[in-house]
This record gives structure tokens, C-alpha cells and sequence, in this order.
């Protein structure tokens, strides 16, 4: 594997960690009460995922133009932290709605 190939798996995981990480920061700020924490955690978090998906989203476009990515077993690892910080996203996304419903906040 080249070295810029292992660089840009390197950076989808370390945004997709860095985003799943600031998810379940809003998470535990939330169960505190502290909402404006969470809107911070929450808006990192974004960016974060919003990074590796670029990331991603270059290594699709190079395939479209008939350039071959190495697969590896890092690639896929890469792959698998930036779709469980997305769906670690959203699920928390929703038990922090449930926890403001509690605390009788819209």
C-alpha cells in the first residue's frame, strides 16, 4: 500500500473516531443537562464526519475515473469506524431529543 493511500485511510479514521468521540460527548452532556454543551459536542461532531466523508468521497472519485484504490484490511476498518460514527451520530442524535423531551426542553 502506498503511503498516501495509508495517510487518507489514516484520516477517515482519525475524523470518524474524533466524530463518534464528540457524539457521545453531547451524549454525556446531555444526560448533565448542560444543552449548550451539547450543541457544541454536536456541531464538532458534524464537521468531523463531514471531513471523513470528504476524504472518502475523493477515494469514490478517483475510482470513477478508472483509478483502482488498494483494498485492505485497513480500508475496510476505515470504512466500517466512518459508517459506525454515522449511525452512532444519528442514534444519539435521537436519546438526546428523548432527554430534553424529559427535562421538558423543545
Amino acid at each position: 500500500m502506498s503511503q498516501e493511500m495509508e495517510m487518507i485511510i489514516f484520516n477517515i479514521i482519525n475524523y470518524a473516531g474524533m466524530a463518534k468521540g464528540l457524539a457521545y460527548d453531547a451524549l454525556r452532556a446531555a444526560e448533565e443537562g448542560k444543552y449548550e454543551e451539547v450543541e457544541a459536542f454536536l456541531k464538532e461532531s458534524d464537521e468531523n464526519l463531514l471531513e471523513a466523508h470528504k476524504v472518502q468521497t475523493s477515494i469514490i472519485q478517483a475510482e470513477a475515473r478508472g483509478e483502482k484504490p488498494e483494498v485492505s484490511v485497513l480500508f475496510v476498518h476505515a470504512q466500517d469506524q466512518l459508517m459506525t460514527a454515522m449511525e452512532s451520530r444519528t442514534l444519539i442524535e435521537h436519546l438526546i431529543k428523548m432527554h430534553k423531551k424529559m427535562d421538558g426542553i423543545k
